[in-house]
Parts: structure tokens; sequence; C-alpha cells
């Protein structure tokens, strides 16, 4: 199908988007690389009067050093995510998701920030940036804010980024020398993920000190394994015991054609005990 007519602006600074957006009215759409959103205005399935393409803003991309954390722009294509040594050097487990979404074709084109704020909760980006304990860059007419990764995820496709509002980047805390890994579960090549979990994990003396664990499509939003990551805390790499038994604690997995919200569960416990394994390096 075509999409219904809308108005197109493509601004090069973020001061030009945010005026794009106050003039557009409610319906105005947000572009960063358009792989979620142009397949659903072709089939129609939203029809806005002007749409915001970002592309142009020079700004909004690239990864760099911050101290004690990484500041990735939200228009930073995954390709870009995947081939930093600063990412493989200090939040590998980003890299290491990035690495699943889609093809190469898709990655030199969707952008983090993009999947970020369209929030399906089966995309790969959202449980690894809450897994590393991010903070997302929101600028909007009133001034920058910044808003936890807890926070940022309020329902099925909604995010704390507000009407009017921009997210300009993200910042991860600096994860260097934890173990990594992300563990998806798909039955074809390139599909959204069923369940996929991100695990990264510190070691001292081969004694777990740290863990952090996100679930992917295990609810509306990306979620975190919390009961694993306190059992896990204390134990030793070699004996991890029943500390994945309640990795669907808390969780409220989708029921459809993939599995069931009970077979999802199963999933949710299996992966994380591959992904912490992975990520130990077992």
């Amino acid at each position: 199908m075509i999409p219904t007519a809308f108005d197109y602006q493509a601004p090069t600074t973020v001061d030009e988007a945010l005026a794009a957006l106050a003039s557009g009215g409610d319906d105005v759409k947000v572009m960063g690389g358009g792989q979620s959103l142009l397949p659903i205005l072709r089939m129609r399935l939203n029809a806005p009067d002007l749409l915001v393409d970002l592309s142009r803003i020079e700004a909004l991309r690239g990864i760099r050093d911050d101290g004690d954390a990484l500041v990735i722009g939200a228009m930073t294509p995954y390709s870009d995510v995947v081939e930093s040594v600063l990412v493989h050097e200090h939040a590998a487990l980003l890299a290491k998701a990035v690495t699943e979404v889609a093809d190469p074709q898709i990655r030199h084109r969707g952008t983090i920030g993009g999947a970020l704020v369209h929030a399906d909760p089966a995309g790969d980006v959202g449980a690894p940036v809450l897994a590393l304990e991010a903070e997302l860059v929101i600028q909007g007419p009133g001034g920058e804010r910044t808003v936890p990764a807890s926070e940022f995820f309020r329902d099925l496709f909604e995010t704390a980024v507000g009407e009017g509002e921009l997210l300009t980047s993200v910042r991860i805390p600096k994860h260097t020398g934890w173990g990594s890994h992300y563990e998806k579960f798909v039955r074809v090549s390139h599909q959204w993920s069923i369940v996929a979990v991100a695990a990264t994990v510190k070691a001292d003396g081969g004694t777990i000190s740290e863990a952090r664990i996100g679930l992917t499509n295990m609810g509306s939003t990306p979620l975190r394994a919390r009961a694993v990551e306190d059992a896990l805390v204390g134990r030793s790499v070699d004996d991890l015991g029943d500390a994945f038994s309640h990795a669907a604690d808390g969780t409220n997995p989708p029921s459809d054609l993939n599995g069931d919200a009970d077979y999802r569960r199963h999933l949710a416990t299996v992966l994380t005990r591959r992904a912490v394994a992975a990520a130990l390096g077992g």
C-alpha cells in the first residue's frame, strides 16, 4: 500500500526539530531510521499530517567516552554500535544484543534511539539498556531532562518521551570487565524475539559480585529479572544452583502464535540460565 499524504520536514538541528514538532500539533510523527515507522505508514496504520525526519541532525549521531559512561547519540545506527571499540570494551552487552537485530541492511538504517522510543517489547535494545542501567536524555520545549531506564518504558509502545520532545542520547555507565551475553530465541532467522535474555555479570575471585538481567518480550515493556539477580550475588561461578527458578517472577508475557504465556515463562528460565553461563564464560 501507499501511505496517505503528509507534510515532510528534515531539520538539521535539534532546535529546528523541536520547532517542527511544536508547529505540527498533535498529528505529527518523528522518524529515526524508519525501519519500524515506514511499514506502519505503508499499511496506513497511522496517517500523520507531518513527518519530522531526524536523519540530517549530525549532533544526534556518534559514540563518545564521557569518563564513567558512554554517551550514544539517539540517531546512531545499529551498525556503528556493533563496530564500536568503545561499546565492546565498556558496554559489551549492548553490542551483542544489537548484533542479533534483523540483518545488515536493517542494522545500517535502524537507530538506537528509534528502537527505544518505538518501545516494542519484542525489540532487542530495551532489555540490554535496562540491564546496563542506562539513562535516557530527553529534550523538549522546557529544556533537557534525564530519565533512568527503569522509568523510561511506561507501557506497550509508550515511553517517557512526551509530546513535543525528542530522545537525544543514551548514557550507559561503563561495565568494563563484566561478562555479558544476549540469548535470543526465535524460530526463523531475523524474527522478533519470542523471548530473549540480556545478562551482564561481574565476578571477583570466582564469586559473583554483581548481576544485571533484562528480559525481552516478557511483558508490555522490557523487564528486570531481579529475583535472579539477587540469587546470583555471592554464589560461586561453578555452583549457580537454583538461582534461575524465579526468572519469570513478576512477568506478564503475551500469548500469541509463537507460544502461550506459560511457554514463554519456561523459555525465560532456560534462556536466563544459558545467558548467565555464557556471560561467565561457561
